[in-house]
């Protein structure tokens, strides 16, 4: 048997003065709880209880081992309540490294909506147009246009966007217009 379902029976018993209202308590069968206290006394060698018709009372190796034991459930329950915590409310600093204009059209307009649903979290924005090392410039994610190459990174497509060329009417008429994509290193 588990030895924190042992003690945790043991330490309901010790708190609600029996085995039926542990019972109750835990929410398993009375002769559940009374195998889990047999099971926990013949494991440690030592009787912990004092049972007679009416009532039952730690003995006194009983009573430490329920001081012990009620720390040990107490710091389980909130070992629990802790990883409970922290997947339900978000929290922390999330660094992301975005390309200027992706950030600045796509993810800035967005943003305050996210923090105002996460509060805890704290978003620090870099804005720029060179591939970062994510890990080692302490980076939890990177924005990033075009393909990914060949990596161990996880990607997820966020959206499409189109490339477009843009100059002046005044540009094209001084230097002309470029037809083909090897037209540009002309210009």
């Amino acid at each position: 048997m588990d030895r924190l379902t042992e003690m945790e029976a043991f330490a309901t018993v010790v708190d609600q003065g029996g085995f039926t209202d542990a019972a109750k308590k835990i929410g398993i069968s009375k002769s559940a709880v009374s195998k889990h206290v047999s099971s926990l006394e013949a494991r440690l060698g030592a009787r912990l209880l004092n049972r007679t018709t009416r009532r039952v009372s730690p003995t006194e190796i009983g009573l430490a081992y329920y001081d012990r034991a009620r720390r040990v459930l107490n710091d389980a329950e909130e070992a629990d309540a802790l990883v409970t915590s922290m997947q339900s409310a978000p929290s922390g600093l999330l660094r992301i490294s975005v390309a200027t204009d992706f950030g600045v059209n796509y993810l800035s307009p967005v943003l305050g909506d996210f923090l105002t649903e996460f509060p805890d979290i704290t978003v620090n924005m870099v804005l720029n147009n060179r591939y970062v090392e994510l890990i080692s410039e302490g980076f939890d994610m990177a924005v990033r246009i075009g393909e990914l190459e060949d990596s161990t990174l996880k990607a997820r497509k966020l959206t499409e966007t189109t490339k477009r060329m843009i100059a002046s009417p005044a540009y094209f008429e001084q230097y002309g217009r470029p037809e083909k994509i090897d037209d540009l290193n002309d210009h």
